[in-house]
């Protein structure tokens, strides 16, 4: 991180960017060209441990690109607001975010994917959420081990701090 005034690591503010984000941004990597999809997500924050869950349909590109190369970055921001400036250079955006790197794995145990799926509807909503077999069998859900991850916030000029 270039600008070191910029970094979260406190797991608090950390655990309140991923409670206040609501897509992730995966990146894959096919054949060497990126692809990057918007995704709602669950997470699991234990220590500095972090793993994600996604989900979609059966079949779809993401998927396929996955299967062949699992390797995966991820991007989301929250509390994002635009200020002016007196000149060009000035103008900007506060914000916080989370970027990384990790793995993904597509779930093919039912209970599994019950969990992933229970833990993306608390992330997204708050509440609690069970699946059954049945559910889970028609729709895909995804794991990322998260291998490395960094947090930063811009804050609004003049302020000491956002989202906190």
């Amino acid at each position: 991180m270039r600008k070191r005034e910029r970094e979260i690591t406190d797991t608090a503010e950390i655990r309140s960017i991923l409670d206040n984000c609501k897509i992730l941004h995966l990146g894959l990597s096919d054949d060497g060209q990126p692809y990057v999809v918007p995704l709602n997500y669950g997470y699991l924050l234990e220590g500095s441990t972090l793993t994600f869950y996604l989900h979609g349909a059966l079949e779809g590109y993401k998927y396929d690109v996955i299967r062949k190369n699992p390797r995966i970055s991820f991007a989301m921001e929250c509390d994002t607001i635009p200020f002016e400036g007196k000149t060009a250079c000035q103008y900007g955006m506060s914000y916080r975010s989370l970027m990384g790197k990790g793995n993904a794995e597509i779930l093919t145990d039912p209970a599994e994917k019950q969990l992933g799926l229970s833990i993306l509807m608390k992330t997204q909503t708050k509440k609690n959420f069970e699946f059954n077999e049945k559910l889970v069998s028609i729709i895909n859900v995804i794991k990322i081990t998260v291998e490395n991850y960094s947090a930063k916030k811009r804050p609004l000029p003049g302020s000491p701090a956002i989202g906190s």
